[in-house]
């Protein structure tokens, strides 16, 4: 049994002679041919080449062919700022004004030659046909929540509840841009179309049972009906919504290291749903050695359930990530024995990395303080600090704000200290106020002016 016939059997939930793995080499396919992020992203033959070394390195079952939410939103009208190790990230929101709030036709819907779409589908095809034999490949769609996100910035989330009727409305058309991207995809020749919607950690189960259930339910419907599998990713904290998400019947659900994935197997059992997850992308595999990484694939081998799961990062993987290090995930899963045997006396050192934190009591005003992986690339970070940076705009010099982002050690250190639990988080003053949810504009503004007036 090749690595493809594992894994789409670990979707068909059979019985496989090891566990599947889904290394997500997005832009971190550029660093293993010495590219930039922006480079295998606009150019095809860069992009292929780089693609197909992460087939020959990492020895991939199944391989996303691009990991690019902005894809579908920079057809629809959104400007990007473009990085040389991180995914673009939207810079303007078509639907942001009053004045512009709408839903587009669907005259607009994405169509194959659009954007980049055909760097997409030029790269499923030639693939197929060199690595398609042993290799499945994912074709990644941006999910309605996030893709409501670009168009319409954080005023959405304002409108989930305060127009509900909107919301519900842009919803559905962003549900329909996911069908026409889906199809293409499949018409392309992806094994499994996955809808990738980080920001869905931000929001509650009811919101997500009266937003979306509907929606995503007929997404899959659509997928499944082509005969082709389905896959389901989310960033953050999702603890939340992995049951209402199971009801959406994907083929598989995707995590994070924000999620426990032996409490979220437990749900997705349940529901005969394939887990996919979740070495931290930073700690481990950015940051760790090549034994931090083969030790902590073995802890996942050893605690869970093999039987319908995948072993996968949390999400896109950083563009610096060591190569020896995914390698090391892939020589744990290959030659599990092998390596159990090395780690027998392997001992994780510790980092020694000091880090101060504010004196609080001798602030002059308040520290609205945002935890992120990375606002530049985690869409749901890129929205909560979106927030903080409209309230530093609202407020001018009467707060400070700042980001710390995860993708530093003194950060993780920093995180580790503080205590915090889950990404992205926000904190005003030291104390802990949204966690894994990005607050309505006015109830961040009122924690703000009730810290303000402490300071008079």
């Amino acid at each position: 049994m090749n690595g493809k016939e594992i894994l789409l059997e670990t979707y068909r939930h059979h019985d496989t002679p090891r566990v599947a793995w889904v290394p997500y080499a997005g832009i971190h396919a550029a660093k293993l041919v010495g590219l930039t992020a922006k480079e295998i992203l606009l150019d095809g033959e860069k992009c292929y080449k780089a693609l197909m070394e992460v087939n020959r390195i990492y020895r991939p079952d199944g391989q996303v062919v691009l990991f690019d939410l902005q894809m579908e939103a920079e057809v629809l009208g959104c400007e990007l700022k473009w990085a040389d190790d991180a995914p673009p990230s939207v810079i303007t929101h078509p639907l942001e004004s009053e004045e512009n709030k709408k839903v587009p036709d669907l005259s607009t819907l994405p169509k194959p030659t659009d954007g980049r779409i055909p760097l997409a589908t030029d790269m499923v095809r030639r693939l197929k046909a060199e690595v398609g034999d042993h290799t499945a490949l994912f074709g990644l769609i941006t999910g309605p929540l996030t893709l409501a996100s670009h168009l319409r910035g954080t005023n959405f989330f304002r409108d989930m509840f305060r127009d509900k009727d909107y919301a519900k409305e842009l919803l559905g058309y962003c549900t329909e841009v996911n069908k026409r991207m889906a199809e293409i995809y499949m018409d392309a020749g992806v094994d499994i179309v996955g809808a990738v919607d980080p920001v869905l950690s931000q929001i509650s189960a009811s919101h997500f049972n009266t937003f979306l259930l509907d929606y995503y339910t007929e997404l899959f419907d659509l997928i499944r009906a082509r005969n082709v599998f389905s896959a389901f990713f989310v960033c953050g904290d999702a603890t939340r919504n992995i049951e209402v998400m199971c009801h959406s019947k994907p083929d598989c659900i995707a995590v994070d290291e924000n999620v426990n994935m032996a409490q979220a197997k437990e749900i997705t059992d349940k529901y005969n749903i394939v887990l996919s997850g979740n070495i931290p992308l930073t700690s481990i595999m950015l940051f760790g050695t090549q034994q931090d990484n083969m030790k902590y694939t073995l802890d996942m081998l050893d605690t869970l359930d093999h039987h319908n799961l995948v072993i996968a990062p949390g999400c896109d993987m950083p563009y610096d990530i060591p190569i020896e290090n995914t390698v090391g995930v892939v020589q744990a899963i290959h030659e599990t024995e092998q390596v159990r045997e090395m780690l027998k006396n392997y001992e994780a050192a510790d980092d020694d990395i000091v880090v101060e934190l504010p004196d609080y009591s001798k602030r002059t005003k308040p520290f609205l303080e945002v935890f992120t992986l990375d606002s530049a690339s985690c869409a749901a970070c890129t929205y909560m600090y979106a927030a903080a940076c409209d309230a530093k705009e609202h407020f001018g010099d009467a707060i400070d704000v700042i980001e710390y982002k995860y993708l530093y050690k003194e950060n993780i250190a920093r995180c580790k200290k503080v205590g915090v639990q889950h990404l992205p988080s926000m904190y005003i003053d030291g104390e802990l106020k949204w966690s894994s949810i990005i607050p309505e504009r006015e109830v961040l503004f009122a924690e703000l002016e009730k810290a303000i007036e402490k300071y008079k």
